[in-house]
């Protein structure tokens, strides 16, 4: 029998863990429904998508273990690339191998091209049509109370006690007052916890601790490493020149057609520099985009890079598909012979491209060194101040995106949003509302409000 058909069998039989629980592992076709399922319910910033990811990976299906998924978003948080879907990748991939995490990578972001593609085409096209800005104006609130709720449920695991909560204050207050520089917070955490795991190892060796709890995951902290994540030196060579091969193949492709001077050559250029660089998430990379796409290569008009920001808010996926706009009004604004809608979707296609391709490098050469060091104490200890500092940082993101919807444009408060955002807010942290309804409902509201009321 062939080597894959048997391992796709056995992924389909019950498996036990250390604690003699018999726990099934989940079949590939399960494991793509749920990628397709995020996919198009990934709204709320990477602090949304993590806690989505939180929610139905660790606590209800208990696919991996809470230790090991805050050991992985640690990790990812320090490369460069959106964290949600480079954790997404990884948890996809020791499920089901290579396959496993081009499923998750894939589909985590493939709806979010298409809706912003129809977003940047109807912005390019039409400008503001009222009743899409009145459906984006109700998802704002939602989107504010979906990552308020993150915060919280991301923070009742990693803050679990007075030293955790004081990193995560000091780590908010420094990216929020002083405008400290992402990775400087997120490497003085970890210099913290590898000392304080020296010296006080109770307070620090939190992503290691167990609790006395009975772990029934199919990942779980007691389970070995799957035989696939084992390194190796013949493996990363083959992985670096498969993927780079598939990163830079479509800039290629475009260079040669229309030029290596073109736009569309430009920017798949551009993209794929920025992708290496593309630390700290969306927000932290924005200021370096905008600057290169107004004024050195005159993609964007000015206030277009704002607007853009909104549709990303305002759709699935990673908020970093914000360069997808770029790309695409770029061409659109420079199509060089080609139809203006043409030249938008290569834009926005060879931009999303350059930018998620390396995500699956990064994790498939990083993911088996990530497992060996799954048992080290020391790093233990680092990655829980880093998953610390994590949550005031992330909290820096729910605080600036709470004050530009309740008060849009610095000026009086928005009451819609309150209330709005209130009646979400309390529903998904009590009654457990689902985020889709949640989403769709916001978004109705917007457009009764706006358009019926306000018309």
């Amino acid at each position: 029998m062939p080597r894959s058909l048997v391992w796709l069998r056995a992924t389909m039989r019950p498996t036990s863990t250390a604690n003699g629980v018999s726990i099934r592992h989940p079949s590939f076709r399960e494991a793509f429904r749920f990628w397709l399922k995020l996919g198009f319910i990934s709204f709320g910033g990477p602090t949304g998508q993590i806690a989505i990811m939180q929610s139905e990976l660790v606590e209800k299906k208990k696919w991996i273990s809470q230790s090991r998924f805050l050991h992985a978003l640690n990790f990812c948080m320090l490369l460069p690339g959106p964290e949600a879907q480079q954790l997404a990748v990884y948890i996809g991939w020791l499920l089901h191998k290579t396959w496993g995490g081009i499923v998750a990578g894939s589909l985590f972001v493939i709806p979010s091209i298409f809706v912003l593609w129809a977003l940047s085409y109807i912005y390019a096209a039409f400008g503001n049509i009222p009743w899409i800005a009145a459906i984006f104006y109700g998802l704002k609130p939602a989107v504010m109370a979906i990552v308020a709720v993150a915060v919280i449920r991301i923070g009742r695991k990693a803050l679990r006690n007075e030293i955790m909560w004081m990193l995560a204050a000091l780590a908010f207050i420094a990216i929020f007052v002083f405008h400290i520089p992402f990775p400087v917070i997120i490497l003085s955490a970890g210099v913290i916890g590898l000392f304080g795991g020296r010296f006080w190892k109770n307070k620090f060796d939190i992503v290691g601790s167990h609790n006395g709890a009975v772990d029934q995951s199919v990942l779980s902290d007691a389970a070995e490493s799957p035989e696939h994540a084992r390194s190796s030196v013949a493996r990363a060579i083959k992985l670096t020149l498969i993927w780079i091969a598939l990163w830079f193949a479509p800039t290629a492709a475009v260079g040669l057609w229309r030029g290596w001077q073109s736009t569309l050559f430009q920017e798949g250029l551009f993209f794929s520099k920025a992708a290496v660089v593309t630390f700290g998430g969306a927000y932290a990379v924005l200021p370096y985009v905008t600057q290169q796409a107004l004024f050195h290569f005159g993609w964007l008009k000015p206030g277009q890079m704002m607007d853009g920001l909104g549709l990303a808010e305002t759709t699935p996926g990673p908020l970093i598909m914000v360069l997808q706009f770029v790309g695409f009004m770029g061409a659109w604004q420079h199509p060089e012979g080609l139809s203006p809608l043409l030249a938008g979707s290569l834009g926005a296609l060879i931009t999303t491209w350059a930018t998620f391709t390396p995500c699956f490098l990064w994790i498939f050469l990083a993911g088996p060194h990530i497992e060996q060091l799954r048992d080290n104490v020391k790093l233990t200890a680092a990655l829980s101040a880093i998953t610390a500092a994590v949550v005031g940082v992330v909290m820096n993101l729910a605080v600036w995106f709470a004050i530009n919807a309740l008060f849009p444009g610095g000026g009086a408060i928005d009451w819609f949003t309150v209330v709005i955002s209130t009646v979400a807010f309390v529903g998904m942290l009590r009654w457990k509302w689902d985020i889709i309804p949640v989403v769709i409902g916001s978004g109705l509201m917007g457009l009764f409000y706006k358009v019926l009321i306000h018309q």
